[in-house]
């Protein structure tokens, strides 16, 4: 075997993730992080998603706020971790990290128009099935260290004083600011040119630092820039190590095994779809026509959920910025739970709701 190309295929994926991805995704993602941590108010995410605060209404704020953030798996990490270094607790972080690429509204759109009505209701209620039960492992298995990090002035007040503000007005048109620059040069211009993204994405940061400009003080934004640049040493030099190595695995992986292996409603065709959308990597939206493209050439039914629901929540690089944000401890628990949650749904919709 010559390997020589088998690596320019890593080199490719790493070239073609920095050209497309960097500017209009993961720059205003890492913006949105160092804002929640600058902007937001850490005594409200505590009152709201602190670990103190009751699991059934911070699991469901989380799920449902992140129903609206499109991000992939690798957008959403800096998103998540900052709310996490905020203070919410690890079960609603985790949830955002996990909804945001897997349910969010703009992939489920995509996943009816090309899967069919009954496919995107089942994966919309598979991944907040596995949400909550995501939410609720890292919160039991985290449950000392949980409690630790919550600081007796940061608890929720008493019920005579007021509810702390989540962030003041001009906070909460940057913050949605951010999410629109986030948001538009992807999702306005998704099939057109690259450079219309870029325009978009142009447009959008002169509005964000426009308006940063005009509200803000300059100690308040050099803040704000030491936390995202905090954010990007962390995380973006891991990304790129697992978007090199997905490459490599996409020319090591041929599609006629894939194709073979795939059909079928079995547990292990499950698992495998799962196995494989978990260390590859999907902007998300991009796992809707990859799975059409599969179930045309025969994948299963239950596989294709499976790796819908796996394909933009997990990803090598996404293992590997887990781990140095998160801790390796709550790598090992996430990534494993997602694996077997999606192998058991994907088995279970494929031999009941999607036969």
């Amino acid at each position: 075997m010559t390997w020589w190309p088998i690596i320019l295929s890593g080199f490719k994926a790493l070239q073609d993730y920095i050209a497309l991805h960097v500017l209009t995704c993961l720059v205003p993602a890492f913006l949105l992080a160092g804002a929640l941590v600058t902007f937001v108010s850490r005594e409200a995410i505590v009152r709201y998603m602190g670990a103190a605060t009751s699991k059934l209404k911070s699991f469901a704020l989380a799920a449902g706020g992140s129903f609206f953030v499109a991000a992939c798996s690798c957008t959403v990490i800096p998103v998540a971790s900052g709310l996490y270094y905020s203070g919410a607790g690890v079960g609603p972080a985790f949830i955002l990290l996990w909804v945001a690429p897997a349910a969010n509204v703009l992939a489920l759109v995509y996943t009816g128009a090309l899967l069919g009505a009954r496919m995107v209701i089942v994966r919309l209620i598979a991944a907040l099935l596995m949400a909550f039960a995501v939410g609720g492992i890292m919160s039991l298995a985290f449950g000392s260290e949980e409690r630790a990090r919550a600081k007796p002035s940061l608890k929720a007040p008493a019920p005579n004083q007021q509810s702390p503000r989540l962030m003041g007005k001009t906070d909460l048109i940057l913050v949605s600011l951010l999410v629109i620059a986030l948001l538009g040069p992807n999702y306005i211009v998704p099939r057109g040119p690259y450079w219309q993204k870029l325009g978009v994405w142009a447009a959008g940061m002169v509005l964000v630092f426009g308006y940063a400009f005009w509200t803000k003080t300059r100690k308040e934004i050099l803040r704000w820039l030491r936390e995202t640049w905090w954010f990007v040493r962390l995380v973006f030099p891991l990304l790129l190590v697992g978007v090199f190595g997905v490459g490599i695995l996409g020319a090591l992986l041929p599609e006629a095994w894939v194709t073979e292996w795939l059909g079928g409603t079995s547990l292990r065709s499950s698992f495998l779809a799962t196995l494989i959308g978990a260390v590859s990597y999907f902007a998300t939206m991009s796992e809707a026509p990859f799975v059409h493209k599969l179930k045309g050439l025969g994948m299963g039914a239950g596989p294709a959920l499976a790796l819908l629901l796996t394909g933009p929540g997990l990803s090598l690089p996404n293992w590997l910025a887990i781990a140095r944000v998160f801790g390796l401890k709550k790598a090992l628990v996430y990534v494993p739970t997602l694996i077997v949650l999606g192998t058991l749904l994907g088995w279970v919709a494929g031999n009941t709701v999607l036969r």
